[in-house]
């Protein structure tokens, strides 16, 4: 950050007092502006053992299948951002939203927080966002395209789950892919 949302003047890095890391600090007002990781929420919308995907229209990723989840908003809990999310992405409404997989990803400052949903009809069509959208039994799942490391491992962790006939709270850290 160059310049300061608060004043408009330039800012410089440097540790504040009584902290421990290099903040944008204005070089005018003083105003210390923190940038803190990003929360992504979403939902794995069910419907009769298939679970509903979309082909990413935009970037990142774009051409590959992804549940549908963004970046939450001010003002709004996880499971209603993913609700809105999936309304978004989809078009498709989903109920009974219950809290399935965090995963920290801090190599990009991320926090992906996923919940399992129940379709409320299998309605559903593309987007702005979603070029295609689709529901998958397991078999289908189009593994070599999944866009997003958090997606794919949700999507692991969720048929792990279901073949046991438990669903439990998964909790995570998906760290950087390994420079070639």
């Amino acid at each position: 950050m160059s310049y300061c949302k608060k004043c408009g003047q330039t800012t410089q890095e440097s540790i504040p007092d009584g902290d421990h890391l290099p903040r944008a600090v204005c070089s005018s007002c003083g105003y210390i502006h923190y940038e803190n990781p990003k929360l992504i929420v979403g939902c794995i919308p069910e419907w009769k053992n298939k679970i509903l995907l979309c082909k990413r229209a935009i970037e990142p990723r774009f051409g590959l299948w992804t549940l549908p989840a963004g970046f939450m908003e001010n003002h709004e809990t996880t499971a209603a951002g993913a609700a809105r999310e999936t309304l978004e992405e989809s078009n498709a409404n989903v109920r009974d939203l219950e809290a399935f997989t965090l995963y920290d990803i801090p190599h990009i400052s991320q926090v992906y927080l996923m919940f399992r949903a129940k379709l409320t009809a299998p309605e559903y069509s593309v987007s702005p966002e979603s070029s295609e959208v689709q529901l998958f039994d397991e078999e289908n799942i189009p593994w070599d395209e999944i866009a997003f490391a958090a997606i794919k491992q949700t999507l692991r962790q969720y048929f792990e789950d279901r073949a046991k006939g438990k669903f439990s709270f998964h909790v995570g850290t998906i760290e950087a892919p390994a420079r070639k």
